[in-house]
């Protein structure tokens, strides 16, 4: 089984950037849709990106123009480029394919912005 382990993360000031890694242990190449996820304290986990085999990307609204994700199937490993981070982006963020697979979560990677 496929196991990604998340890092990056840290204590940024708003309007900075983090960028996320999601390292997979295994070929990607096969996994068609993968995702950046979060979940704050008090609130459900949500999707904040995912991307395609073939570079097609989709983001939430929140995020949309601020975070980009990429995904390198030669590194097996899937980026998030968090950029003009606001305190609402404060989380846990989470990597897994989409729809999601319960044994593909993680530890995840905290991102704290402060204002």
């Amino acid at each position: 089984q496929v196991q990604l382990v998340e890092s990056g993360g840290g204590l940024v000031q708003a309007g900075g950037s983090l960028r996320l890694s999601c390292a997979a242990s295994r070929s990607i190449f096969s996994i068609n849709i993968m995702a950046w996820y979060r979940q704050a304290p008090g609130k459900s986990r949500e999707l904040v990106a995912a991307i395609t085999d073939g570079g097609r990307t989709n983001y939430a609204d929140s995020v949309k123009g601020r975070f980009t994700i990429s995904r390198d199937n030669a590194k097996n490993t899937v980026y998030l480029q968090m950029n003009g981070l606001k305190p609402e982006d404060t989380a846990t963020y989470y990597c897994n394919t989409h729809p999601s697979r319960v044994e593909y979560w993680g530890q995840g990677t905290q991102v704290t912005v402060s204002s």
